[in-house]
């Protein structure tokens, strides 16, 4: 018998990211910001579940990470701009045990997913080794 994974969140980033860098798109200093904020709209897939974090993308979602939450170390929170903070979207660093940095751009929902993701972190220290 499977485990059920209960899904907390599943979707693109959030679309105003999108929507911001095209408006600003008509100084055209912009235009690497907008095909960014383009290509993640795209091509970029969260999803946060009870028992892991997946990020896809690339072309048809050729790249994917897993992360299994007891592999994480730390996670921290950016909030994205003036925008962001109005839209309730940012960026979530998610940090492995083996260095591996996984970021979340536009997540819609940040604070609260960051939240959930830091209750499920496993905080037990190793013991410390007995010396004879």
């Amino acid at each position: 018998m499977a485990i059920q994974e209960e899904v907390q969140f599943e979707g693109r980033p959030h679309i105003v990211d999108f929507i911001v860098n095209t408006l600003l798109l008509v100084t055209i200093i912009w235009l690497p910001l907008w095909v960014g904020s383009l290509v993640r709209q795209l091509f970029v897939r969260y999803r946060i579940t009870n028992r892991r974090i997946t990020v896809e993308s690339g072309w048809m979602g050729q790249k994917r990470y897993d992360i299994v939450y007891r592999e994480i170390r730390s996670v921290r929170v950016i909030p994205n701009s003036i925008v962001g903070g109005l839209f309730n979207y940012g960026v979530v660093l998610v940090n492995t045990k083996d260095g591996t940095q996984i970021e979340m751009k536009a997540l819609p929902r940040f604070r609260e997913l960051a939240d959930y993701i830091e209750e499920r972190l496993d905080r037990r220290q190793p013991s410390p080794a007995t010396r004879s």
